[in-house]
C-alpha cells in the first residue's frame, strides 16, 4: 500500500490561511476531514486533531464526530462517578462540558476521585473548581466551564442551553425536578448513582432517533413498531445509485419515560420477563433495594446510612418493609430478596469505590457518545450494576399503559405547573420548583433521628414511644415467606 500527502488549507482566528499536510491516506482514497462551524463555513481541522481522534473517527465516522464535537453537556455533582464520566467525555472531544457542584472537597473525596489531591491544596476548595484544572489538561480543545451554584436553586430555563444533562449522586426528588425541567425544554437527561459495590444508570431521551446499517433481507423491512418503545420510521439504501450494494440504512425511534415513573411503582418490568419464572428469578434484587432507598430518602429526608441509622431498628424495619414492598410490586419472587442482600446493600449506601465508578462512568459516557452520534441503540432505560456478581443488567421500566415519549409531559405547561403535575400535587397547592424535593431541602425536623423514628414508626405501625430508645425495639417480622429481615428473628441475620 502506498501513501500520499494531501495539502489542506484552513482559516485561522486572524483570518489568515494556514496549510497542513495530512499523511498516511491510502493511494486512490482521499478522505476529507471537515467540521462545520456556526457561520456555515466548512473548515479542515489541523493534523494533530485528526490524529487525536483518528481511532474513534474510524469507529463511528466523521458525521458522528462532528456532532460530538459540537455537543454542550452539563454534568452535576463532581464525585467519583462524575469524574469518570467527565474524563471519558472530554477525551472523546465534546465541544463544552459544564461541571456543577456547590460542595467543598472533603477528606473522603480524596480517596476515590483522581482529579483531586491533598498535595495540590484541594482540600476545602469547591469540588468543581478543584477538578476543573486537571480535567482541562486532559483535552485543551474542550471548553470546561465551572458552576458552583446549588443545582436545586436553578431555574428551569438554565437547562435549555445544554444538549444533554447528566445528574449524578443526587436524591430521587432532585432527579425528578431536574428531569421535569429537561422535559419542558426537550433536553435529554441521564441520572446515575453509585453506592459502594452497587450503582445504577437511568436515561430519559424523550424520543430519540438513530440509524443502523444492516444487510438487506430477502423480505422488505416493514415500517412500524418493533416493541412498545421502539419503532422503525424509515428505510433507505446506503448507496441508491449502486444497485449491487445490499446495505440499507434503518432509522429507528426509541420512546422513554420520566424518572418519576421509571423509578416508582408506576412502572413495571417487561412482559417477557414477568411471563418467565426463570427470568424473574434472574432479576437482580438490587433494583428493589434502590427503589426502597429512593423512597426512604424521600420520605424521611435522609438516607439509611451512618451508625446512628444502621443501629436503629425502627428505621431498619421501615427500610426492610419498603424493600419487600418494592420487590412485590415488581412481581419478583420473594425468595430472591434475601436478608444478606439487604445487609450488604445498606453497608454500601453512600460509599464510593473507584472500580465501580469506572465501570458505571464508562458505560454512561459511551451511551452519551452513542446518543450524540445517533449510530447505535441507546440504553432503554435502566441499568443496575452489582459489583458482587459483576453484572450490569438493563431493564426497560415503563407504565403498562398510556403514552411514552413526548406525550408524558406537554411542553406548553409552565415550569411550576409541570413540576406539580409530575409530582402528583393537588391543583390548589402552591409549589416552589426549587423546594419540590421534599424534606431534604430545608424541611427536616430539628432532631434528624427523632423525625426518622416518628415517620418510620408510623409507616410500620410502631410508635416512637414504644421503641424505648434507639436500638431497643426489635423490628417486626417480615412477611411470611419473604425471606427478608434484618432483626434477630429465626432465619434472619443482624447487621
Amino acid at each position: 500500500m502506498t501513501s500520499t500527502t494531501t495539502q489542506t488549507t484552513e482559516t485561522n482566528g486572524s483570518g489568515q490561511e494556514a496549510s497542513h499536510s495530512v499523511a498516511g491516506i491510502s493511494a486512490g482514497k482521499c478522505l476529507t476531514f471537515c467540521w462545520k462551524i456556526n457561520d456555515g463555513i466548512w473548515l479542515t481541522p489541523v493534523t494533530d486533531e485528526i490524529a487525536l481522534y483518528d481511532r474513534q473517527i474510524r469507529l463511528w465516522g466523521m458525521k458522528a464526530q462532528e456532532k460530538i464535537r459540537s455537543a454542550n453537556i452539563l454534568l452535576i455533582t463532581m464525585k467519583a462517578l462524575a469524574n469518570e464520566i467527565a474524563k471519558n467525555l472530554v477525551l472523546a472531544g465534546i465541544g463544552s462540558l459544564t461541571i456543577n457542584d456547590h460542595a467543598v472537597v472533603s477528606e473522603a473525596d480524596l480517596g476515590a476521585q483522581f482529579f483531586l489531591s491533598a498535595e495540590d491544596g484541594h482540600l476545602g476548595q469547591n469540588r468543581a473548581v478543584a477538578a476543573s484544572a486537571a480535567l482541562q489538561r486532559l483535552n485543551p480543545r474542550v471548553k470546561v466551564v465551572v458552576d458552583t451554584d446549588d443545582i436545586r436553586t436553578k431555574h428551569s430555563s438554565f437547562y435549555s442551553s445544554f444538549d444533554i444533562i447528566i445528574a449524578t449522586d443526587l436524591d430521587a426528588d432532585t432527579h425528578n425536578v431536574i428531569n421535569t425541567a429537561t422535559r419542558i425544554h426537550n433536553r435529554k437527561f441521564y441520572a446515575a448513582g453509585s453506592h459502594g459495590l452497587y450503582g445504577f444508570l437511568f436515561a430519559d431521551l424523550i424520543e430519540h432517533d438513530f440509524v443502523i446499517e444492516r444487510q438487506r433481507a430477502n423480505l422488505p423491512t416493514t415500517l412500524g413498531p418493533e416493541t412498545r418503545t421502539r419503532s422503525i420510521i424509515s428505510v433507505a439504501p446506503k448507496e441508491p445509485e449502486n444497485s449491487k450494494n445490499d446495505i440499507e440504512l434503518v432509522t429507528k425511534r426509541e420512546l422513554y419515560s420520566t424518572w418519576l415513573l421509571a423509578s416508582s411503582d408506576a412502572s413495571h418490568l417487561p412482559t417477557e420477563i414477568l411471563s418467565s419464572p426463570r427470568r424473574k428469578r434472574a432479576v437482580t434484587p438490587v433494583l428493589s433495594c434502590l427503589r426502597a432507598l429512593w423512597q426512604f430518602t424521600s420520605t424521611f429526608g435522609v438516607p439509611p446510612t451512618g451508625p446512628e441509622l444502621l443501629t436503629n431498628h425502627t428505621a431498619l424495619a421501615a427500610f426492610t418493609q419498603m424493600c419487600s414492598d418494592k420487590h412485590k410490586a415488581l412481581g419478583l419472587p420473594a425468595e430472591t430478596l434475601r436478608s444478606e442482600v439487604l445487609r450488604s446493600f445498606l453497608q454500601n449506601v453512600g460509599a464510593e469505590l473507584a472500580p465501580v465508578a469506572a465501570v458505571l462512568g464508562g458505560q454512561l459516557a459511551q451511551d452519551v457518545i452513542n446518543v450524540l452520534g445517533q449510530t447505535q441503540q441507546p440504553v432503554q432505560n435502566f441499568v443496575v450494576f452489582s459489583g458482587e456478581t459483576m453484572e450490569a443488567n438493563v431493564y426497560a421500566l415503563h407504565p403498562r399503559e398510556g403514552e411514552l415519549g413526548r406525550g408524558l409531559l406537554p411542553v406548553t405547561m409552565g415550569v411550576i405547573d409541570a413540576a406539580a403535575e409530575v409530582a402528583g400535587r393537588e391543583a390548589n397547592e402552591q409549589v416552589d420548583l426549587t423546594k419540590l424535593g421534599g424534606q431534604h431541602l430545608g424541611q427536616q425536623p430539628s432532631s434528624q433521628m427523632e423525625g426518622v423514628e416518628q415517620r418510620a414508626g408510623q409507616a410500620i405501625g410502631v410508635s416512637a414511644e414504644s421503641t424505648g430508645g434507639v436500638g431497643q425495639q426489635q423490628p417486626p417480622a417480615a412477611e411470611e415467606g419473604s425471606g427478608v429481615g434484618l432483626g434477630s428473628g429465626a432465619g434472619n441475620s443482624r447487621l
